[in-house]
């Protein structure tokens, strides 16, 4: 018989041996218990007690905002306590970045720590917070690669047609970008890197008039993020050449990646984890790393990402701590090279 069984503790009320106040004290604990579901009890400190913030370095809407909302919902369930999401839009990500690392390390605020908080190192000539030392990792979310597409009126038809055309251009071929700095932006810097062709970049205000102004003609191709671009690839709008992730895309299974056309190891992807406050408790990013992992292991969650063409990731703190360092570095190279500037 358990102790802590009802027939248990009612054989332990009778017996003079335990007092009253910590029989009290039990029944308290039991019924509190009881009350929680299995999978959202809280830990031996008793944490979290109230409702958790995610803030959001991003407006309503965009991809980073609809993967934490679907996030938060699911790691409430997890934690017992609802996460509410916070948007704290501005500077490329860096107001939200800046009020967290400023934040209580208790637990109650967290961030999505994305792929522009590593670009942000360098891009950035002084940050009002330390990308690595202000941010304790918990996981990563998940990836979503960039889809390189032309207008359809240009004679390209796959990659060694985007090759042949920038090469026999006189100036070359124009690629657009939501911003200087931008993960879309600096695709295209890579890919310029390896590939060795001109290639012009013209930057935007956002990402929605890149993709009017290559509709339209204006410039001649983008590294899209997948959302964005998928639906005006399917309308017929827009015609996509290559894939920046490792693999292929299962909502694009005839788009061959950038490594597989001949650029071996190309491998770019927007992503997306979770990070806290330096010094926030162990036991508090481990036990959301857990809560994390339940979630990104759920089959309607995973639906969910792979509809936004997003790939669920999960993993350990170390292992995203380890990512984002290497991000940091893969990106400073990127951006000394490109001259990209913030400024």
């Amino acid at each position: 018989m358990s102790p802590h069984t009802p027939a248990a503790l009612r054989q332990r009320t009778a017996s003079p041996s335990l007092p009253r106040r910590a029989l009290l004290a039990l029944a308290a604990t039991l019924a509190c218990s009881a009350a929680m579901p299995l999978h959202a009890q809280p830990n031996a400190s008793g944490w979290p007690a109230k409702p958790v913030k995610l803030v959001v370095g991003y407006a309503a809407g965009g991809a980073t905002d609809v993967i934490a909302r679907l996030v938060a919902v699911k790691l409430g369930d997890q934690l017992g306590q609802p996460v509410v999401v916070d948007n704290r839009a501005g500077a490329n990500s860096n107001v939200g970045a800046e009020a967290v690392a400023r934040a209580p390390a208790d637990g109650y605020t967290l961030y999505v720590y994305t792929i522009a908080n590593t670009i942000n190192a360098t891009l950035y000539p002084k940050l009002g917070y330390d990308p690595v030392k202000d941010f304790e990792p918990i996981g990563l979310i998940a990836k979503i690669p960039n889809i390189l597409v032309v207008n359809p009126k240009l004679p390209i038809k796959n990659l060694a047609d985007y090759v042949r055309y920038a090469k026999e251009s006189k100036d070359g071929i124009t690629f657009a970008s939501s911003g200087s700095g931008s993960s879309i932006h600096l695709s295209g810097e890579m890919f310029k890197m390896q590939s060795h062709l001109k290639m012009l970049h013209v930057p935007y205000r956002g990402s929605a008039p890149a993709v009017t102004d290559l509709l339209g003609g204006q410039v001649d191709s983008m590294f899209d993020n997948t959302p964005s671009a998928l639906p005006h690839v399917q309308a017929g709008k827009l015609r996509a050449i290559a894939i920046t992730s490792a693999q292929r895309s299962p909502l694009l299974p005839d788009v061959p990646t950038l490594a597989e056309s001949g650029y071996a190891g190309f491998d770019v992807q927007s992503w997306f984890g979770l990070a806290a406050p330096a010094g926030t408790p162990r036991a508090v990013v481990e036990q959301v790393n857990a809560a994390l992992n339940k979630v990104l292991a759920q089959p309607e969650v995973r639906t969910r990402l792979q509809e936004l063409a997003a790939t669920p990731e999960g993993g350990s703190p170390d292992k995203m701590r380890q990512f984002a360092a290497a991000e940091i570095k893969r990106w400073r190279e990127v951006v000394k090279a490109s001259g990209a500037s913030a400024e």
